[in-house]
């Protein structure tokens, strides 16, 4: 492989033309699961889990082998990582044995060390900070439903809930690398770095977006056209679950909340969901809900992000002929 190596580890790595292109060539695997396959030999993707997974592992798993490669799945507490070994060591070695490396961890710091020592691509699956996979699937799933990628600059998401957590800084910069008009609602304590929010917004203003950020959930939904959440409380903390969510109660998703969007407006949970505290059941099983969507399309754009990165790596491919 001789040309430009390209990683993502959070959600601008790419531009908007960029993020377009990979969108697009996940509407083509919707179409056609094996649209293209690019791992054909089979070639190896190195996919890391130091947190428990379903839909990451799964997508990841099936995307690798549908894109004719072998997802080499590897759990921390089986690898020498899980010892102590630096990154930069394991990058070294697994560079040389396969055409990209997928992580899902904790730190950024993590993700960014293994792309600076890799030949391959590397893959944000999951960080503390970002979850860039999660967020071309929801975009996807909006243009799924809303009648293509072009869709997207003229859509208004709001996102309410933790607001400081890793799914509320790739919403606001995915969302403003496609130009949507981003809200994103938590109360105060919760809300996302300030760093993170100059950069969407210089972001978005480069693209025809904007951002707002609120602490009433209720600005937040108005006359949106999807509206997503999360769960309160992060892996692994579930045990102090009554004391970490008394602020979120006041940014559960029900039917009132979901009144004030636009009547035809979506629901979308990065799952897995507890009814009857982010959301309730009405909503997430009700008739505005594209939850399933949203999580077959991990499938989708992962397989899509994957042929996109690689083919960077490759001189004169066109991937949408």
């Amino acid at each position: 492989m001789t040309g430009q190596l390209r990683h993502m580890l959070r959600d601008d790595d790419v531009n908007h033309d960029e993020q377009k292109e990979i969108l697009e060539l996940g509407m083509a695997f919707r179409r056609n699961r094996y649209y293209r396959r690019p791992l054909e030999g089979p070639q190896g993707v190195a996919v890391i889990f130091d947190k428990p997974s379903t839909r990451t592992r799964s997508s990841f798993s099936v995307g690798v082998a549908e894109l004719g490669g072998y997802p080499l799945v590897i759990d921390k507490s089986g690898s020498q990582l899980g010892r102590g070994e630096p990154v930069a060591d394991t990058a070294r070695v697994l560079s040389r044995m396969t055409s990209a490396i997928v992580w899902r961890t904790f730190g950024q710091d993590l993700v960014e060390t293994m792309a600076q020592y890799s030949d391959v691509p590397v893959v944000n699956a999951l960080t503390d900070e970002f979850h860039p996979c999660q967020i071309l699937a929801d975009f996807l799933t909006i243009a799924q439903h809303r009648g293509g990628v072009d869709a997207l600059q003229s859509v208004t998401i709001a996102y309410v809930g933790d607001a400081a957590n890793n799914m509320a800084n790739s919403y606001l910069l995915g969302g403003a690398t496609a130009g949507m008009s981003v809200r994103v609602s938590g109360p105060q304590g919760f809300l996302p770095d300030s760093a993170i929010v100059a950069d969407a917004e210089r972001i978005a203003g480069e693209n025809g977006g904007s951002i707002t950020v609120t602490a009433d959930p209720r600005e937040a939904v108005a006359d949106a056209d999807c509206v997503f959440t999360d769960t309160w409380v992060s892996m692994g903390e579930e045990s102090e679950y009554t004391v970490r969510s008394k602020p979120f109660w006041g940014y559960q998703v029900n039917d009132e909340l979901m009144a004030l969007a636009k009547p035809d407006a979506m629901f979308q949970h990065c799952l897995p969901a507890y009814r009857g505290k982010e959301v309730t059941a009405s909503v997430i099983d009700g008739p505005k809900s594209v939850v399933w969507d949203e999580a077959e399309n991990r499938l989708h754009a992962q397989k899509a992000l994957l042929t996109w990165l690689i083919g960077k790596q490759q001189d004169d491919k066109d991937l949408l002929t």
